[in-house]
C-alpha cells in the first residue's frame, strides 16, 4: 500500500518521516513495514504531533498532511483548529473516517458487526526471535534452514525487501513461527 504522497506501510510514513524516527529504508530493509517498530513511531509522533498543535484531532490532521502543511494552513486562513479550516477532501474526510471507525471498534454490534471468535484473526505471535548480524545472501535458503518456507519467512517479517540482506552494523530480529 503506497499512497500518491509515496508514504507506504500499516502507518503511511513517507521516507524522510520514517527515517527521522529512527526506522531503516533502503532497498533490503523497509522498517515502515514492520508492524511493532512503524506503530511505535507513530504513537511517538502523533504525541509530538499533539503537544505541537494542543488536541488529537490536530494532532491526527497534522499527522495526515503534514504539520508543516498543517501550520501554514492555520496562518494562511488565520483559524486556531481543525474545526475551522477549509481543507482537501482527503485530510477533511479522514477525521471523520477515524472517528467512524473508533465508534465501530468500540460499539462494532450497533453497526452489524457480529464476528464469532473462531472467525477472529490469530495473533502471529508463536514465534521465536532469530538475531541476524551477518549478512544473508538468500532468505529462501535462511528460511529452509529453519524449517519454514520464504512465503512464511515474508509473512512474519515484510520490511524485508528483498532476497538478501547485507549486514554493516546492525543487529536484526527475524521472527520465526514455531512449528
Amino acid at each position: 500500500m503506497k499512497s500518491p504522497a509515496s508514504a507506504v506501510g500499516l502507518w503511511q510514513f513517507r521516507k524522510l518521516a520514517a527515517k527521522e524516527f529512527g526506522m531503516e529504508v533502503n532497498d533490503q530493509v523497509d522498517e515502515r513495514y514492520h508492524a511493532e517498530k512503524a506503530t511505535q513511531a507513530a504513537c511517538k509522533y502523533l504525541k509530538q504531533l499533539r503537544k505541537r498543535f494542543g488536541s488529537w484531532i490536530d494532532a491526527s490532521a497534522a499527522y495526515n498532511i503534514g504539520p508543516t502543511s498543517f501550520s501554514k494552513i492555520l496562518k494562511r486562513q488565520g483559524a486556531s483548529s481543525y474545526f475551522d479550516l477549509n481543507l482537501n477532501h482527503e485530510t477533511s474526510r479522514y477525521i471523520f473516517r477515524l472517528a467512524a471507525i473508533k465508534e465501530i471498534f468500540e460499539n462494532p454490534q450497533s453497526y452489524g458487526f457480529y464476528i464469532d471468535q473462531q472467525d477472529k484473526y490469530h495473533p502471529l505471535d508463536d514465534t521465536y526471535e532469530v538475531f541476524v548480524d551477518k549478512s544473508v545472501s538468500n532468505w529462501s535458503k535462511f528460511a529452509k534452514e529453519h524449517g519454514i518456507s520464504y512465503r512464511m519467512l515474508k509473512v512474519y517479517n515484510p520490511w524485508l525487501r528483498n532476497t538478501d540482506l547485507t549486514v554493516i552494523k546492525n543487529t536484526y530480529k527475524i521472527k520465526i513461527p514455531k512449528k
